[in-house]
């Protein structure tokens, strides 16, 4: 929901809800048909020895009637209730982790990769459902919001819905589950060598937690430039993310530099709170959101603007 809370579009409870909806129905599906393929492969593996399928507790078949219902209906919530783009990147989701993540895991390291787009989706999702754009045109330029002292141009508040802002969320996203999940893969990598998939923990561990600090670096440039240069924070979360991302690099380099089990959960604790935290400060800092106002603290500026508030009443 990421993408909803920061558009700058206007945004109605039925479009929230819907979003949410659908893109759980989606899921849904992803997953079902996920863990349809990997049954031998799971029943291996401790941490997924007790899915429903492995156990037999639903069969293939029931399945299958799952996520093709779901794997339908969240597409086509998300169609008439949201926008048809919202419903193609949705199906194309599904697509992704079903098809081609799940068949990357027994083939290449690079499924990580994959996996990262996959969720790096969802949040472009609540931004096309508000009716935003995610390629440039003439209509929909890509705009720079630069720090005030280096620009004199006035604050253009229209020109924050253009495609830089779903790129600011989907590289968030993107970058965040490298340090996230190869962290938790790195504690769990005997399963995954068990079971035969071909994981960067299981293949080199160290090199594992080299690409987990490289992404938590770029953490770094994507808060502190991308997003306020997109226009859907102010250029003070450029300040205010320096402190959670210190802290998260902080761990990685010490998993990193240590390779150990003990620096692979600390890693994987920090960024487990991070994205909450970030989006958090996001909403404080979201451009154009006078909190201050909009708790009462400060009174609102007359329609006038300040040069009618200075005019004496009789």
């Amino acid at each position: 929901m990421s993408g909803v809370a920061l558009s700058p579009l206007p945004a109605t409870v039925p479009i929230l809800l819907s979003t949410a909806v659908g893109t759980a129905l989606c899921s849904a599906s992803a997953n079902t048909l996920n863990q349809l393929q990997e049954i031998p492969y799971d029943a291996q593996m401790a941490r997924t020895r007790q899915r429903p399928l492995v156990r037999r507790a639903i069969s293939p078949l029931h399945a299958a009637g799952f996520a093709a219902v779901t794997g339908v209906a969240g597409p086509a919530v998300l169609w008439f209730m949201a926008s048809p783009i919202t419903a193609c990147l949705g199906a194309a989701n599904i697509v992704l982790y079903a098809a081609a993540y799940t068949w990357l895991k027994r083939k290449s390291v690079s499924n990580t990769w994959m996996g990262a787009v996959v969720g790096g989706i969802p949040p472009v999702m609540g931004w096309t459902a508000c009716g935003g754009q995610i390629l440039p045109s003439a209509d929909y330029p890509i705009h720079l919001f630069l720090p005030s002292f280096l620009t004199e141009t006035p604050l253009d508040m229209s020109m924050i819905d253009n495609p830089l802002g779903a790129f600011a969320l989907f590289m968030l996203l993107y970058s965040w589950q490298f340090p996230h999940f190869n962290s938790l893969s790195h504690f769990i990598r005997g399963s995954y060598a068990q079971a035969g998939y071909k994981m960067l923990c299981v293949l080199n561990p160290q090199h594992n937690a080299l690409v987990a600090l490289r992404h938590s670096l770029l953490l770094v440039p994507i808060c502190s430039i991308l997003f306020p240069l997109s226009g859907l924070t102010t250029w003070a979360f450029a300040i205010t993310s320096l402190v959670p991302n210190a802290i998260c690099i902080r761990g990685s380099w010490a998993w990193w530099r240590r390779c150990g089990e003990k620096e692979a959960r600390v890693s994987f604790q920090n960024y487990l709170w991070y994205l909450p935290v970030m989006l958090a400060l996001m909403m404080v800092h979201k451009q154009g959101l006078e909190w201050r106002r909009w708790v009462g603290i400060q009174d609102e500026v007359p329609s006038g603007g300040a040069e009618a508030a200075d005019i004496p009443k009789p």
